[in-house]
């Protein structure tokens, strides 16, 4: 009988390729996720490059001796995906190539042990209980590593602070304090080197704060703001910031889709707390398939409508001025509105990607596995207030009925109540009464040449990317066929996102059917519900 064996270092190579990071800061950033999600209030960090160690002591809740043996099998975690940040069990295990060992030691109650480990070849990582060091003090657990090399990153202090600030800039900022004092009750602070970090935002002459609302809901789903600055920010402040729990997962422009004339000039942060369940393994990016992928993309588009008010009331104009290949593209974009608002009804995860239009936005899949009327999800309100609001999630007791949407129902036929804009100027939304050529917010269309890809097309956010050195593009090119080439590979590259992979047939089936049948419709005509 044969045994499986695994190259331990190979795989422990492939998992650090994929973080997008350096090896460095994903080391520190997954102990710190573990420690925020043990329910740590505190966490100290000590590079000491005498000894070539660095020290990470929380006082979290400690683990008991069966899960601290679990700690040291690759991705195990008894964690549940959108309660943490620190789910994927693999990060920590990543300190194992740098290090000439790995200590850690943890206090729960009546339990006190530790733990050394380290990498003895390249198919073997033994660990071995050991006496406890100390370093814990009533509870908590502290994470010791020895570095190979005294030149490492992680033994600069100044390293340390500023990947912390980097990568959990919302628990540095005390305007987030109370949004996310339902995941951190008593705070967060940390230490390095025996000093508190410092805990405020970036200054900046012109800040917009911006909060976006469901439906029902009296607390913000997502809370930030924008910034303007006189000069160009440094790289890694450009752009606007995702976080999700206090810990930035996207920054820049490109992951939004909106780009503003002076794109170097302004920053900005939106922390997004539902977006924890949407974290991919490698915590770099948000998943773009099934109902977590639907809230994604219903974030995004909410975030973009009030940076883009935001941006037009500052005089910036390029967001909404479209090029000549986006109006070439508009009539076929008009189709697959038309098409996706369709197939909405029977597949609501596609509700994210439908274009807004008179009367409201369509009702989007955001809470979970919940349909819209269940989660009572109309749209989203955009307020540039950050004011101190109620616990996480409450919702407003003494909301009165409003008149229901036009044309817009539950599959029960009640009618949910519409958020409301106050008329006065200080509440308006940003932009709002000026007449802009409007930004588009649902799917978009783009090409590009992969001659190495195989796909038809891919999504990315959400705008479809055509790969125009597909042989079939080619062919389709030459037989005056695109639009039908287009349908049938927007079809395939939704379908992920639509279905479960045993009902992607059926999905681009009925596609390709909405598709053909909008030719009988003329056009600005929507089908009566």
């Amino acid at each position: 009988m044969g045994e499986t064996r695994v190259d331990l270092e190979h795989l422990l190579e492939d998992l650090r390729d994929a973080y997008p990071a350096s090896i460095e800061e994903t080391i520190l950033t997954e102990i710190i996720a573990n420690s925020l999600d043990s329910g740590a209030s505190r966490i100290a960090m000590t590079a000491d490059p005498a000894q070539s160690t660095l020290t990470v002591v929380d006082n979290g809740s400690g683990m008991q001796r069966k899960a601290m043996r679990q700690y040291h099998d690759i991705a195990s975690s008894t964690k549940v995906r959108g309660q943490g940040i620190g789910f994927a069990g693999v990060g920590i295990k990543l300190g194992l190539l740098v290090c000439e060992e790995v200590l850690t030691e943890t206090r729960r109650g009546s339990t006190h042990v530790a733990t050394r480990w380290h990498l003895a070849s390249r198919h073997r990582a033994p660990w071995q209980w050991v006496t406890p060091p100390g370093l814990v003090g009533e509870r908590g657990t502290a994470v010791r590593l020895k570095l190979q090399t005294p030149l490492s990153p992680l033994l600069d202090p100044g390293f340390v602070e500023g990947a912390l600030r980097r990568h959990f800039q919302p628990l540095l900022e005390p305007p987030f304090d109370s949004f996310l004092a339902f995941q951190y009750p008593a705070g967060i602070v940390f230490e390095v080197n025996g000093r508190a970090l410092d805990r405020h935002p970036l200054p900046a002459p012109d800040q917009a704060p911006l909060a976006i609302r469901l439906a029902r809901r009296r607390k913000p789903s997502a809370l930030g703001y924008l910034t303007r600055h006189a000069t160009p920010l440094s790289e890694d402040r450009r752009g606007v910031a995702i976080s999700t729990l206090g810990k930035v997962i996207k920054r820049g422009w490109d992951w939004l889709g909106v780009t503003p004339a002076l794109p170097e000039q302004i920053g900005g942060l939106i922390e997004v707390p539902d977006l924890a369940a949407s974290l991919t393994l490698n915590k770099g990016d948000f998943i773009r398939t099934g109902a977590r992928g639907a809230a994604y993309l219903a974030y995004r588009k909410a975030i973009q409508e009030a940076v883009s008010r935001q941006l037009e009331t500052w005089g910036d104009t390029r967001a909404g001025t479209p090029d000549a290949s986006a109006r070439m593209m508009r009539p076929l974009e008009r189709d697959l509105d038309r098409v996706l608002e369709e197939l909405s009804d029977d597949f609501p995860l596609l509700a994210s990607l439908v274009e807004r239009r008179s009367g409201g936005q369509k009702r989007l899949p955001i809470n979970g596995g919940r349909t819209d009327a269940e989660a009572g999800v109309i749209a989203v309100v955009m307020a540039p207030a950050m004011a101190e609001e109620p616990s996480h999630g409450e919702t407003e007791p003494d909301q009165p009925p409003a008149a229901p949407l036009p044309a817009e129902q539950d599959a029960a036929g009640t009618q949910p109540p519409t958020p409301s804009i106050p008329a006065s100027a200080s509440a308006m939304l940003p932009g709002q009464g000026r007449s802009r050529t409007p930004m588009r917010y649902g799917l978009g269309i783009q090409f590009e040449d992969r001659s190495d890809d195989s796909d038809l097309g891919r999504l990315v956010e959400s705008t479809v990317w055509i790969n125009q050195a597909h042989p079939a593009y080619r062919r389709a090119l030459a037989s005056r066929s695109v639009g039908y080439h287009i349908s049938l590979a927007v079809a395939l590259t939704l379908a992920p996102l639509a279905v479960e992979q045993d009902q992607e047939h059926t999905f681009i089936t009925k596609f390709l059917s909405h598709w053909g049948q909008a030719l009988d419709q003329p056009q600005g005509r929507r089908r009566p519900r």
